[in-house]
């Protein structure tokens, strides 16, 4: 009775230790891509925001160019208007960039979640191939050493991923600054 009992205790921890990090590998999936998602919105509203007050400044500068082209005499504050409008025109361009930052943190969002996908099944092939040494006439004794040294191998397969993978995704070289994010 013992063997039996040996034998479920180690399938049993083998299941859990599978299915358990299964699931955080696959919740923090989940995680990553819904933080895509809302990424992508905020860098295309980010975007159309930018262009469109690039395009309504740069307007409104071309109107102030033709009324003076068509005047022939310059306002005293012409000058000073469209130096006005040159910086704004500078501070839409910089925040277009800092819109295209979200591209960079979604690239390493992406990514990890590749190597996460990836290293689940590594977790799962370690379990398909440490299978093989599960033979139907082994001994109870030589089927529990079999189970014990699978969930070795997948508890140490999916430590190993999960110190890889916690790093924070971050954008840095961009003259707006650094920006990190979970």
């Amino acid at each position: 009775m013992k063997r039996k009992k040996l034998m479920g205790t180690q399938v049993k921890h083998l299941l859990e230790t599978v299915a358990e990090n299964g699931n955080l590998h696959l919740t923090e999936v989940e995680t990553d891509l819904m933080q895509t998602t809302f990424l992508l919105g905020e860098a295309i509203e980010k975007l159309s925001a930018s262009f469109m007050a690039i395009h309504e400044t740069v307007r409104a500068q071309q109107a102030m160019v033709d009324a003076l082209l068509a005047g022939g005499a310059a306002p005293q504050d012409s000058a000073a208007q469209l130096k006005v409008l040159e910086a704004e025109i500078g501070k839409h361009v910089n925040a277009a960039v800092t819109g295209l930052q979200f591209q960079d943190m979604t690239t390493q969002l992406i990514g990890r979640t590749v190597r996460r996908v990836t290293g689940l099944r590594e977790v799962l092939d370690l379990l398909e191939g440490g299978s093989a040494g599960v033979l139907e006439d082994a001994s109870p004794e030589a089927l529990a050493q079999v189970l014990h040294n699978l969930n070795a191998m997948v508890e140490n397969q999916a430590q190993k991923l999960e110190s890889l993978l916690w790093k924070p995704v971050q954008q840095t070289h961009m003259e707006s600054g650094d920006i990190e994010l979970f």
